[in-house]
């Protein structure tokens, strides 16, 4: 790829109208390419539990009444779990493609891509020169957790594009304070769509790099009026759920879904604080690698609106998610826009050294013209690690291929991972031999083999691997949806609940102990047990009628 492709270093106040085209490609580029990734593939595997499955049904049963759209519900009961903004989105989606999986996860799907030229847009805001933006969403389009949750019928999809919406409104107010009107209404939407904490914990992030970068803008009547247009449906929807519930959801939504989890675990999710260092480690390879220069780059650059935005973004967020008693691993996924940044940044340096200086980086300083230059490690002592990495990579092509029908003859060869990892494997193996070689190009070969690799694994129907820790629920629910009558309630031999299978029979099914199915069949009048096998045989009930079944399930109730 030619330098020309890029701005190189002139300030945006300097680029020709052709630099306005050029923008607008990368733009149309970009969201191509995640429309792509996040597009394909998308309905070909069921709905998982737990988040997944509730989404889906709460945004089924908004058509059902009236007042749903403002008083959701989750099987007739009153849902006080998180605000209606992602059920309303997926509610109408469902108005327009049906109720599926496709649908469900579309709106979150369609915004997590579209951030992705929103993050290009804020490293042409913050860094004043297209390179150092272009790697950022390069890195940002091609971090695995982004994408894969991303493409669940969840909040965090949203959450990220609206952030990123209310950063971008942010940094252009500082040129135009109008648009500190759009980070107030982001700001609105953000508390619509998972609740008042997380909105204070994204307006501290900004409000202490406004305080350390732009204080100016903190007494910008444009940035509270923006503030108070945002909050003013905010306000109405929780004034509507106080004046409708009155001090029940108080409790359910504003005390036990939002501040009871800065203290207490909720639902046994907990975790040591070093918790999302670990989710890092393990899901953010292989931009984890250069994450710790790019911050390194920033701290050397505290004087810059950059670097002031990736510290700031980074250290309130992570301190304040790790301290937090209750862990969820899609928690973290706010941070990885400030890891692409700070990558992105340290890449660009990389790349505008070029073929001739690579091999005579030093640690220290360099002085070119009138300015210093940081100069960082160089990327010379990470070729053993992507050697490392193109082992692992050979070994998951090995195993999910021939390797896996020798070592046991019940299990075929899994051909979609095993395109995978040989991409992943050609991929690592080119960047450790043109790092060796001094030649730049890696990072060209790392962001397409990435980017092919990550298109190939989320074109299989390995992508959801949570589908596996459990017995499929369609076959289930299909037998339930001609076994029983709408809006039943359904008893279930089995430990833990199962929200895919609720969305998926339109069925209200509780998990229950065996104790408790015999209760239900003794005092209930027309009880519906869904059984395993084994119980089935096990327990003598009288008087059954056996509705239908599957290999391992049985759908029982009274004979009339």
């Amino acid at each position: 790829m030619s330098r020309q492709i890029f701005t190189g270093n002139r300030p945006l106040r300097q680029m020709r109208p052709l630099d306005g085209w050029v923008d607008l490609f990368w733009i149309l580029g970009l969201l191509i390419a995640a429309l792509t990734l996040y597009g394909l593939h998308l309905g070909g595997v069921p709905l998982r539990d737990w988040d997944e499955g509730l989404v889906a049904q709460v945004a089924r049963e908004i058509p059902r009444g009236q007042q749903n759209w403002l008083y959701p519900t989750l099987h007739g009961i009153p849902y006080f779990n998180k605000p209606p903004l992602v059920h309303w989105l997926v509610a109408f989606a469902y108005q327009i493609g049906g109720v599926n999986e496709w649908m469900a996860r579309f709106p979150s799907a369609l915004l997590t891509a579209i951030s992705v030229p929103v993050l290009y847009s804020i490293g042409l805001e913050l860094f004043r020169h297209r390179t150092s933006a272009v790697f950022s969403a390069l890195v940002y389009l091609t971090l695995f957790p982004v994408i894969r949750q991303g493409r669940l019928a969840m909040l965090d999809g949203t959450i990220l594009f609206l952030w990123l919406v209310l950063v971008w409104c942010v940094l252009r107010s500082r040129r135009d304070l109008r648009f500190a009107l759009g980070s107030g209404l982001a700001f609105g939407f953000l508390c619509l769509t998972k609740g008042i904490f997380l909105g204070l914990l994204f307006g501290a992030i900004v409000f202490f790099f406004l305080l350390w970068d732009t204080p100016r803008l903190l007494t910008s009547p444009y940035l509270w009026l923006g503030l108070g247009l945002g909050l003013i449906p905010v306000g109405f929807w929780y004034a509507a759920q106080w004046i409708h519930y009155g001090h029940g959801f108080i409790q359910g939504n504003l005390f036990n879904q939002s501040f009871q989890r800065v203290w207490e675990p909720v639902e046994n999710h907990s975790g040591p604080i070093w918790y999302y260092l670990l989710e890092i480690l393990k899901y953010a390879w292989p931009w984890l690698l250069f994450w710790p220069q790019g911050l390194r780059l920033a701290w050397q650059h505290q004087n810059l609106s950059w670097a002031k935005l990736i510290l700031v973004w980074t250290g309130i967020y992570l301190v304040a998610i790790s301290v937090m008693t209750t862990k969820l691993p899609w928690y973290i996924l706010p941070l990885y826009p400030a890891l692409a940044l700070a990558v992105g940044r340290y890449l660009a340096e990389v790349w505008r050294e070029g073929d001739r200086d690579m091999g005579l980086w030093k640690l220290g300083k360099v002085q070119r013209g009138n300015s210093d230059y940081f100069v960082k490690p160089t990327p010379d002592q990470l070729v053993p690690i992507f050697i490392l990495l193109a082992i692992i990579a050979g070994m998951g092509y090995c195993y999910f291929g021939g390797m896996l029908y020798f070592l046991n003859l019940n299990l075929i060869p899994k051909r979609d991972l095993q395109f995978t990892f040989g991409s992943l494997m050609l991929t690592m193996s080119f960047v450790a031999v043109l790092i060796s070689q001094k030649d730049r190009q890696f990072l060209m070969v790392l962001f397409w083999g990435m980017y092919l690799s990550l298109l190939l694994f989320f074109t299989s129907n390995y992508w959801v691997w949570e589908l596996n820790e459990d017995f499929p629920v369609k076959p289930v629910a299909a037998i339930l949806q001609e076994g029983t009558p709408p809006g039943e309630h359904i008893y279930m031999d089995h430990p833990v609940g199962r929200p895919s299978l609720n969305f998926y029979s339109d069925r209200h099914i509780h998990s229950v102990d065996q104790t408790t199915l015999k209760t239900k069949w003794e005092t209930v009048d027309q009880p519906y047990l869904l059984l395993k096998e084994d119980t089935f045989s096990k327990f003598q009930f009288n008087n059954v009628k056996k509705i239908d079944q599957t290999p391992d399930w049985v759908l029982i109730t009274k004979k009339r």
